[in-house]
């Protein structure tokens, strides 16, 4: 594997830690929930033959701070535009799992010039609904009062399809391992600016950048269902289902994202 150089820098209350792997156009890859950079290296691999990949952390992930109250979609947003200026890239195709879906639904409002394209991968353009929120409100409640693990181990099957499950457990063991570098405080204050997030219905209508929309075919987080409805909104977009997959599929099938991410930024240059 080729050498990460890591990076930080300050944005706002916090220090967010970004990795770079690789030379030439810029590219940037956002993790999902409770993840961290480590989750894409697989496909970074592939990428970094052609492409300058950046991997922040997020804002409450990995290295990365979580700072005061709750992490919003605002303060993730305005993470990834330091990041930006700090590695000097002005504008770049931007990659979000999740939480990195909803990250750029609000950097797209803000800075929709710094974006070259999209790729939107498992996440979804509705807000919670009340009963999702509770559930993020009560899970912020219960990891302060009881640690991490509980909460970890019951994400497990909602985040990684029945097949990896079943046939993978050093991805079971990996995706453990990432989250537990989150802190009882950093998974309450992410779930609680996950639980405030705006709904991005009518912004994903006016996305008229190249995307790329991926999910997994057993996703029961995101699925198909709502990359369809994502497609329906965003002109022009393309849609592929990663078999055997759930909620993490470039985790999960590295080599069949980064073969589809690949072609599609190929085809941009």
């Amino acid at each position: 594997m080729q050498p990460l150089a890591s990076h930080q820098v300050k944005s706002d209350d916090a220090e967010i830690v970004y990795r770079v792997l690789g030379e030439g156009f810029p590219v940037i890859l956002l993790h999902p929930f409770p993840a961290n950079h480590e989750f894409w290296l697989p496909v970074a691999e592939s990428l970094a033959t052609r492409y300058r990949v950046i991997l922040p952390d997020l804002r409450g992930h990995g290295d990365s701070g979580v700072g005061e109250g709750p992490a919003t979609m605002e303060k993730h947003a305005a993470d990834l535009a330091h990041v930006m200026d700090d590695a000097e890239i002005g504008r770049a195709p931007l990659v979000g799992v999740s939480i990195g879906g909803y990250a750029l639904f609000e950097f797209w409002r803000r800075h929709r010039g710094r974006v070259a394209a999209l790729a939107l991968c498992n996440t979804k353009v509705p807000t919670d609904s009340a009963e999702a929120r509770a559930g993020r409100l009560q899970a912020a409640s219960d990891v302060l009062e009881r640690g991490t693990e509980p909460f970890f181990e019951s994400m497990i099957p909602r985040l990684l399809g029945q097949t990896t499950r079943e046939t993978r457990p050093d991805l079971v063991a990996g995706a453990l391992r990432m989250m537990r570098k989150m802190s009882p405080e950093d998974v309450a204050q992410v779930q609680r600016g996950m639980a405030a997030r705006p709904d991005s219905v009518d912004t994903s209508k006016t996305i008229n950048v190249p995307t790329l929309l991926l999910t997994g075919e057993e996703d029961i987080l995101t699925g198909v269902n709502e990359a369809e409805l994502m497609r329906q909104h965003i002109s022009g977009s393309q849609l592929r289902v990663i078999p055997k997959a759930g909620h993490y599929s470039p985790w999960e099938q590295p080599e069949e994202v980064g073969k589809l991410l690949r072609q599609f930024l190929d085809g941009m240059s």
